[in-house]
């Protein structure tokens, strides 16, 4: 079921995150920035939660490999579901920017993990997967696809 809505097309504003990502994870997750919470629960309700990846871009920017874990994240206890992006980290603040992102294929269920080094094991292991899967030659195709470079307000269907 988390297929089948596969590739999955998304934009919209980035609003501040939880900010946690990087100090307590030590890896460059990007939880400082999110989606607003309309752009979230509109694509939360068609994808399962779980770890994908995929493609992002920030405004004009160039177009770079991604992590998207979609849940409620249990080690944290979150309640609501959200949304991190784990690759590229965008060094600069960039709120009110537009996030393009193509979420391409599926890595693993969201589960919860016993200590903060078994989180971080499996995030370091679903990077290495994603990378690989995302230099597959389906998968580099809609790195160049037209909708990062759409102008604001056009959309595309795929």
């Amino acid at each position: 079921a988390a297929m089948r809505h596969l590739p999955y097309f998304c934009r919209g504003e980035v609003m501040k995150g939880f900010g946690r990502g990087s100090k307590e994870l030590g890896i460059p997750t990007d939880e400082r920035a999110n989606f607003s919470e309309q752009v979230v629960e509109s694509f939360l309700s068609s994808i399962s939660t779980g770890t994908y990846y995929g493609w992002a871009c920030v405004g004009n920017g160039d177009v770079h490999k991604m992590v998207l874990i979609i849940g409620c994240n249990p080690f944290y206890k979150n309640i609501k579901k959200s949304v991190v992006r784990i690759l590229p980290y965008f060094k600069d603040d960039f709120y009110g920017e537009i996030l393009r992102i193509v979420i391409i294929g599926y890595i693993r269920p969201e589960k919860n993990f016993s200590s903060l080094e078994a989180l971080i094991s499996a995030i370091q292991e679903d990077t290495v997967e994603a990378k690989r899967q995302l230099d597959l030659p389906e998968h580099l195709k809609l790195k160049e696809d037209n909708f990062f470079h759409l102008p604001e307000g056009k959309t595309v269907n795929h």
